[in-house]
């Protein structure tokens, strides 16, 4: 039997995760949580729609770090809409999302292990970095 890589342990992880209805949820009230800063940045959000938009942008993630053209173009969008002339996302806070996403996903998914929360850090890490370089 083939071992998992890391974007496959990481979508079915998000798979199951997503499974849970509070999955979004409540990695939303963790990461508002973490600073009045980052509700500030949030106060004018649809969160329904928001929902939608992390999930979509999580299963990107995995596709951009396997070199998946849509994919990468997404990212490079989503960069962009939160460099310092649009929505001004600091990197610092980028941090934040990641150990809140972290966080939250391993409470939620019942096979969590230390292989599982490899291939979310090399997943989403690797998604920050680029967030973090077009700044």
């Amino acid at each position: 039997m083939t071992p998992a890589t890391p974007k496959d342990e990481f979508l079915q992880s998000l798979e199951r995760c997503n499974q849970k209805r509070d999955f979004i949820p409540a990695f939303y009230r963790r990461f508002l949580g973490t600073s009045e800063e980052i509700r500030e940045k949030f106060g004018d959000t649809d969160f329904e729609r928001q929902n939608a938009m992390l999930l979509q942008s999580l299963q990107l993630a995995a596709g951009a770090t396997m070199g998946v053209p849509r994919s990468l173009r997404e990212l490079r969008d989503r960069a962009t809409t939160h460099d310092r002339h649009h929505l001004n996302i600091e990197p610092r806070l980028y941090e934040a999302w990641l150990n809140a996403v972290v966080e939250t996903a391993s409470e939620v998914d019942e096979r969590w292990d230390e292989s599982v929360e490899d291939a979310w850090c090399q997943i989403l890490g690797h998604v920050v970095k680029h967030m973090i370089r077009r700044y």
